[in-house]
């Protein structure tokens, strides 16, 4: 048997999705913690298209300058129910995975004391207080493992989950047809056959635009069928027949009750990031700005000499209850996602969705939403979800 070598470092990070090379960006962005020496391993570099962030921000974010777009002005459909609003406080950007992957990793490819590694992960573990990654042939250890691999992660199966999963389609149209200042968050003019189920339609400018069709259920489709419904929505509803499909995108995120580690039991010196630590958010999927809140966190604590792995508020419990309980009542089928988000729409003030949807709402403004939404279904979920979450 082969012997492993062993390599320390400052710190690990395993993983170089949005949150890896998140972290990586600030911590080497910080005077103080430039110059640690820091692994960043994964199975592949990242240097596809492979993904698109869509998120709000009140202010120009570390990564504006990365933004394709942003709009100003948002609407929510429905076949009944139609809202165009302007936004005040926030913008809703997009950010394109090759232009995040390009712009992290060019910049740190400039600091030598950064090693990457491309090889398959086998175990992460902690030894008399040091964090150590093992792959195949080596052995890697160091004060702090910041993890967004699976290894952690808890059961996730239809009884306690729902899954988000989407294809969308970039495409250019022959004749000027989009408004690039009019974004849509929520299509649900739609078959609700399998689950909520929506469309996004984000112009970029007057002939492009991505187009994604997004569902909330138990189970992934037919390949064929993502197709189906773009090509009938293009025709049917935004009235595009020539149009020209400059890139796809297919993903799967998980929307669960099981708990997230932030660090895996009795492993102080692994921290969960991302997906992994909990940080995306059970109702509706959004990763991008809770991973930039917590990334931004860890880098302070680091800086001041504390331990990376941020505590848990009790406004953090609060809206992992109100996440768990809009999701529970998802997967018992007491409401649609259709009509829990169109009574929301109807009822409360867009921005203040927003801020709600973004663990930035006021409380006052959580008990007018709480109260905008049928009481029985969600005062039983909300039962059942406070035996998960702990407050």
């Amino acid at each position: 048997m082969r012997q492993q070598k062993e390599m320390r470092y400052d710190y690990i990070i395993a993983g170089s999705g949005c949150s890896g090379l998140s972290l990586l960006y600030r911590i080497l962005k910080d005077p103080i913690l430039n110059n640690k020496s820091i692994l960043l391993i994964d199975k592949t570099e990242k240097s596809g298209n492979d993904r698109t962030w869509c998120y709000w921000e009140s202010e120009k974010g570390l990564f504006n300058s990365i933004v394709t777009h942003e709009w100003k002005t948002l609407e929510f459909l429905t076949s009944d129910f139609t809202q165009r609003f302007d936004l005040i406080h926030y913008s809703y950007k997009m950010i394109k995975g090759i232009d995040f992957y390009n712009y992290i990793l060019s910049f740190a490819k400039k600091f030598k004391n950064v090693t990457f590694k491309f090889e398959n992960i086998k175990k992460i573990r902690t030894e008399n207080n040091v964090a150590i990654v093992e792959t195949e042939n080596t052995k890697y250890s160091a004060e702090y493992v910041f993890n967004s691999t699976n290894l952690f992660n808890p059961i996730i199966n239809k009884e306690n989950s729902l899954l988000q999963h989407f294809e969308g389609w970039v495409i250019k149209t022959k004749k000027p047809i989009f408004d690039k200042s009019v974004g849509t968050l929520m299509d649900f003019r739609l078959s609700q056959e399998y689950g909520a189920t929506f469309m996004y339609v984000l112009p970029t400018n007057s002939n492009e635009a991505l187009i994604e069709y997004t569902l909330f259920s138990e189970k992934v489709l037919d390949k064929e069928k993502y197709r189906v419904e773009l090509e009938n929505y293009i025709k049917e509803f935004l009235k595009i027949e020539e149009y020209d499909i400059l890139h796809k995108e297919f993903g799967i995120i998980p929307m669960s009750l099981s708990k997230f580690s932030r660090s895996p039991k009795s492993e102080k010196n692994i921290v969960n990031i991302g997906t992994a630590g909990g940080f995306t958010k059970a109702s509706s999927g959004y990763t991008f700005q809770f991973v930039q809140k917590n990334t931004e966190k860890i880098v302070n604590n680091l800086r001041n000499g504390r331990f990376p792995n941020p505590k848990t508020t009790f406004r953090d419990k609060m809206f992992q209850w109100y996440d768990r309980t809009v999701l529970e009542v998802m997967i018992s089928k007491k409401m649609t996602g259709k009509e829990i988000f169109s009574i929301m729409f109807k009822k409360i003030s867009p921005e203040n969705i927003l801020a709600f949807l973004g663990n930035e709402s006021k409380f006052v403004d959580d008990i007018k939403i709480m109260n905008s939404l049928p009481k029985i279904p969600f005062l039983i979920a909300g039962i059942k979800s406070l035996t998960i979450t702990k407050l």
